[in-house]
């Protein structure tokens, strides 16, 4: 089918290109903007302010920001790549994604986006546990848990491989969920801003926030840094339901604070 398509195609491999170069562009951008917005005003600006709120007390490692600002440098050419993969098949009429909207489907707009979400976090949940067998880890996953204490900066931080294997999962899911293609562009950002949120180090919700109906659901920084500090619990990626269903969630968690 991929052979078919590809030499089918190969008239839009200029258009191909250009795609990939302005996807990378714009995952470049966005990635500098939020994780750089978030480092600065909340680890340089209002540090002081936030220290009763910062999760680890250990140091970041000489020169951990250069590594994974690298790092997620080759993240986003893979990002850009499987984007420009992504709509190259919208255009030739191999995803779901629409563009027209009436009225009558504003409803399916958020369900569709909730889908995605939970597909996503399915995938990403055993995808990371996954990569976590010891014979694998150190192939897929090992730099990204390089960063034993996280910051803004960690949000793309992937060694090509654990990249590659994370792209795929939106172009996989618009293959079958009929999705408007401005729910893609939101979720893209959302994935950023909520990668960044994680790995911030300094946790930003309320403390009800763990026992609260709705939002005990959702994943924070504390949930997050215990995974980078403990490493076989909380796998999770925006929900804590795949954790709680298969007692994979730390029980340091629900003391909130830990250094």
């Amino acid at each position: 089918m991929f052979i078919n398509l590809f030499l089918e195609n190969l008239n839009t491999l200029p258009a191909f290109t250009i795609a990939v170069a302005a996807m990378f562009g714009v995952v470049v951008f966005r990635y500098f903007l939020v994780a750089g917005l978030f480092y600065f005003y909340f680890h340089v600006w209002k540090k002081e302010a936030y220290l009763a709120y910062k999760i680890s007390s250990k140091a970041y490692t000489r020169g951990q920001f250069g590594r994974e600002i690298g790092w997620s440098l080759l993240t986003s050419f893979v990002f850009a790549v499987a984007g420009g993969g992504m709509v190259l098949m919208w255009q030739i009429g191999y995803t779901q994604i629409y563009a027209l909207i009436s009225w009558q489907d504003i409803w399916y707009i958020p369900c569709s986006l909730l889908l995605a979400m939970l597909l996503h976090e399915t995938y990403y949940y055993w995808l990371h546990r996954l990569m976590h067998i010891p014979k694998l880890y150190r192939y897929f996953h090992k730099v990204h848990h390089d960063s034993l204490v996280t910051s803004p900066w960690t949000a793309f931080s992937f060694q090509p491989s654990e990249a590659v294997l994370e792209a795929l999962a939106l172009p996989l899911i618009v293959c079958f969920v009929p999705i408007h293609y401005g729910v893609v562009v939101f979720l893209l950002t959302l994935m950023t801003l909520s990668s960044v949120i994680n790995h911030l180090d300094i946790e930003l919700y309320p403390p009800y926030f763990q026992k609260h109906w709705f939002w005990r659901w959702w994943i924070g920084a504390t949930h997050h840094a215990l995974h980078h500090k403990e490493f076989r619990y909380n796998y999770g990626l925006y929900f804590t339901f795949w954790d709680r269903l298969m007692r994979t969630e730390s029980p340091t968690y629900s003391q909130k604070r830990f250094k």
